[in-house]
């Protein structure tokens, strides 16, 4: 699944179709009139957290890619895109994701401070978020897209090791400058893996993700699914404090 510095990506590349008028659109299951989109002009690209929005005068298109979905710039595959957008000079094709036709201004669905790539950005919301919930685990707050809108499971994993809290540590119990130190590293490797995922070097900087043993202690993590999410974890008991 796309993390949010995915997206953010995804964003970047196809600004050059930012006011450009829809000739021709295409749905592949059905379940998107595309009638609407026809000689409609694309007056901005938004991204929250994983979720990516066209957006036009009127209404926008949210387009979320799962664990499978992916995207063709100018180009497309043998296989019918889920939404295919023709223009005068290009062309947008994604594929296997969801949509959903949004007619009520974002700012009101979605809270922007919770974005964690977003300049609206709040650290003090993400605290106070995961403070009226002490029996949260921090694996949970990391991955709770109402908190950390953007975070997946490698930044998680980052984080939480980089920070030295295990993720099965309660919210409630991690010292507030502990607490504090989890959220700005989020941010921070945020941004880091938007950098790194640009230059093509993010496998080379990941310190837990997929390793076989903690390059602090030299152990073996231990690897589980953990949390609500039951996504893959790797952590160590012997640096990771255990806040319980």
């Amino acid at each position: 699944m796309p993390e949010g510095p995915s997206i953010v990506i995804l964003k970047e590349l196809i600004h050059p179709f930012k006011g450009q008028t829809i000739e021709k659109a295409s749905n592949n299951n059905n379940k998107l009139d595309v009638d609407i989109l026809k000689n409609q002009k694309i007056t901005d690209f938004k991204t929250w957290g994983k979720s990516f929005f066209i957006c036009f005068k009127k209404f926008s298109i949210r387009i979320h890619f799962g664990l499978f979905g992916s995207y063709r710039i100018n180009e497309h595959t043998a296989k019918p895109a889920r939404l295919h957008l023709q223009f005068d000079d290009g062309e947008l094709n994604f594929y296997a994701c969801t949509l959903q036709l949004i007619e009520e201004p974002l700012d009101k669905l979605y809270d922007f401070t919770a974005d964690i790539m977003n300049p609206k950005w709040s650290n003090a919301k993400a605290i106070s978020k995961m403070t009226d919930e002490p029996k949260m685990l921090a694996c949970d707050a990391l991955m709770d897209q109402q908190i950390f809108s953007g975070v997946g499971n490698i930044i998680k994993n980052e984080v939480l090791f980089r920070t030295r809290i295990h993720p099965l540590s309660e919210v409630g119990q991690i010292p507030a400058k502990k607490l504090k130190e989890m959220v700005h590293e989020a941010v921070k490797y945020t941004f880091d893996f938007l950098e790194q995922k640009k230059a093509g070097t993010l496998k080379k900087h990941w310190l837990a993700y997929s390793k076989k043993d903690c390059p602090r202690d030299k152990i073996p993590f231990h690897k589980a699914d953990t949390g609500k999410s039951h996504r893959r974890t790797f952590y160590c008991d012997k640096c990771m404090v255990l806040y319980k």
